[in-house]
């Protein structure tokens, strides 16, 4: 893997990649918060970091790929009370709703999907161990704070010094915080919060602080010190500032080696956000666009690029996508291991190893796709399909994909997806919104038959 380079955003440059145990990389991406369905945003995240586990294994490596989940939050607990459900019952509905819609993404599940809940007592050990090294305290207010000024690192990721980030900053007299960049680890508990969200410590009664649940499943699945940790640019600043604050601050040694930022999806020149109310969920989208459609659109730009939705991208990509799988209609594809050494092959790797260069790598795929509609040459065909399941795609057998195509109705991965959220609904008791599901499908097309053992089977109108 000496050929790889990652842009490391903590050094602010590409670096040649090499795995702190030789042959073996441990990888950490900060996942969902799960009170809402996913967006495109967040289809981002789980593609791109999908796609480079994907090409570190096919590169020969022993990957250890770990995604979260916060499954307690402030945002969980409003709207667990405005929904009148308990925050398992929220949280476990958008788990099921979010792997189906990764699931129609192709995006493999991680090796380890820890949720911040079953973490709490790592948790309550990082901090007593921050507390012991003078930096955590126990405010007024009941909360345990971070202590930002007693750790020298801080700022390292983002960049920004302390005066930069103190300039027009104040304390808020209520909040107990010693300086206004003090960071909460652990939150007292509110009277009218529900018991789910609520843990004992030696500091009181309360919950985890978002930044401390990252720090706590990391280290605890993947050790103190490990090769890459990534997630959305959003997080560059403060969360993953923090997360090193709080991790190096307890251990006293390197936290993690790459730091990995992916850029915002946006929507007329806006980062596409839940704040903003301009986001598409990912089931909206799969409503009109085959789920390869959507993976095909994030990964033609270079993972650290902002990523334009728009309709008309959405098109243009579905018509690329088609002509990569017309290649392989008109020419059957010869079974066989994938030649590494062909040429087309060693400027794949040479495009993936420049920091993941998927746009040039898929340049590739067109170029081979040409040369296949030129020959019909089977083994150039196979070259085709084996480079595409690097990047997750072109792993149909063509003619699906081709008669997914405009005008034909729903992809059947959005169906599934739609089948899935009815399910979680019903489950949920929710007996109002899975009925609008079907409503939904059946306006669609698509006609849902249950049948014994909670199995539904659907066809089209």
């Amino acid at each position: 893997m000496s050929f790889l380079k990652i842009y490391n955003t903590l050094a602010r440059e590409k670096q040649p990649f090499a795995p702190i145990e030789p042959g073996k990389v441990r990888m950490y991406v900060c996942g969902m918060t799960v009170y809402d369905y996913c967006h495109l945003g967040h289809a981002r995240v789980m593609v791109v970091f999908d796609m480079v586990q994907r090409w570190l294994r096919a590169s020969g490596l022993d990957v250890t790929y770990v995604r979260n989940i916060t499954d307690i939050d402030d945002k969980i607990i409003r709207r667990a009370v405005e929904n009148n459900e308990t925050l398992s019952q929220l949280t476990q509905r958008f788990i099921d709703a979010m792997h189906a819609d990764a699931d129609a993404l192709g995006v493999a599940r991680p090796d380890h999907e820890p949720r911040a809940t079953n973490y709490v007592p790592q948790m309550l050990g990082l901090i007593g161990q921050l507390e012991q090294k003078g930096l955590a305290y126990l405010a007024a207010d009941g909360d345990v704070n971070y202590s930002v000024r007693d750790f020298a690192g801080y700022g390292k990721l983002s960049g920004k010094s302390l005066d930069d980030l103190r300039a027009g900053e104040r304390v808020d007299v209520n909040s107990g915080k010693r300086d206004p960049l003090d960071f909460v680890l652990w939150k007292a508990a509110k009277p009218a919060e529900p018991a789910e969200a609520k843990w004992d410590s030696r500091w009181g009664v309360g919950r985890p602080g978002w930044h401390i649940e990252c720090s706590a499943m990391a280290t605890d699945l993947l050790g103190q010190h490990f090769d890459i940790h990534g997630g959305g640019q959003d997080l560059q600043f403060p969360h993953h500032e923090n997360e090193i604050a709080q991790s190096e601050g307890a251990h006293g040694g390197p936290f993690v080696n790459f730091w990995m930022h992916n850029g915002f999806v946006r929507v007329d020149n806006e980062k596409m956000s839940k704040s903003l109310n301009n986001f598409f969920t990912i089931r909206e989208v799969l409503k009109s666009y085959d789920a390869e459609v959507v993976r095909f659109f994030i990964l033609r730009a270079h993972y650290r690029s902002p990523l334009n939705y728009s309709d008309a991208h959405l098109d243009d990509a579905r018509g690329a996508l088609t002509r990569l799988y017309t290649a392989l209609k008109q020419t059957s594809a010869q079974e066989g291991p994938l030649d590494t050494a062909e040429p087309y092959a060693q400027r794949f790797a040479d495009a993936m190893n420049d920091d993941f260069n998927t746009p040039l790598a898929m340049a590739v795929l067109f170029d081979l796709a040409n040369e296949v509609n030129r020959t019909h040459d089977a083994v150039l065909a196979r070259q085709l399909k084996q480079l595409g399941a690097v990047l997750g795609l072109l792993q149909r057998a063509p003619q699906d994909f081709l008669q997914a195509a405009p005008g034909e109705g729903m992809a059947d991965a959005a169906v599934a997806a739609q089948i899935a959220e009815r399910a979680a609904a019903k489950k949920a008791r929710n007996f109002a919104e899975a009925d609008r599901i079907r409503a939904d499908l059946l306006a669609a097309g698509i006609v849902l038959e249950d049948k014994p053992g909670g199995v539904t089977e659907w066809r089209r109108a």
